[in-house]
């Protein structure tokens, strides 16, 4: 009975796996965003000299992202970095103020005034989780969670190591 529980979740899931090698097999640049401790650096040097991938200082010539956050701030420097090209239109002519209408202070009850945004995500708190991004359709194609012990430079490097290590078992499954 447990052999053949093991057999039902090894085809339910190999689909899955197979889908996943292959995301992570079109990537071959990658672009690290700023991360926590300076990781980035880290992880540019052990992705570099484990020859992982190719680390582009040019976000555009990037096939992959790697971010230690993703949600609200993440989309916001995604699009400030990678901004989509917007057809140009002719601006729309403004529209005639009306003369009737008070030339006063905002109204309260109008709603422009006091007005609260949402707050960010939380994702951002979550320390020690990196992140392997397509910047073109916004997808998580990889992560890992490997919390820092401290900050110390051997202690960084040794995350990295950690990190691509994980990585590079992920990229090419046995």
């Amino acid at each position: 009975m447990i052999g053949m529980m093991k057999r039902l979740l090894f085809v339910l899931f190999f689909p899955g796996a197979l889908a996943f090698s292959q995301d992570l097999s079109a990537v071959h640049t990658v672009y690290l965003l700023p991360m926590a401790h300076g990781l980035d650096q880290y992880l540019a040097n052990r992705l570099t000299n484990e020859h992982v991938y190719q680390v582009v200082t040019d976000p555009k010539r990037a096939d992959a992202i790697f971010t230690d956050g993703v949600g609200k701030a993440f989309e916001a420097k995604l699009s400030d970095l990678l901004p989509d090209p917007e057809p140009v239109s002719a601006p729309a002519n403004p529209p005639a103020k009306d003369e009737a209408a008070p030339s006063g202070p905002p109204s309260l009850i109008s709603g422009s005034v006091n007005k609260l945004t949402n707050p960010d995500s939380t994702f951002r708190q979550a320390k020690g989780t990196v992140f392997l991004v397509d910047p073109k359709t916004h997808q998580v194609l990889w992560s890992v969670y490997q919390p820092l012990k401290d900050s110390g430079s051997s202690q960084m490097d040794r995350t990295a190591s950690d990190i691509v290590s994980r990585l590079k078992r992920d990229v090419k499954p046995k």
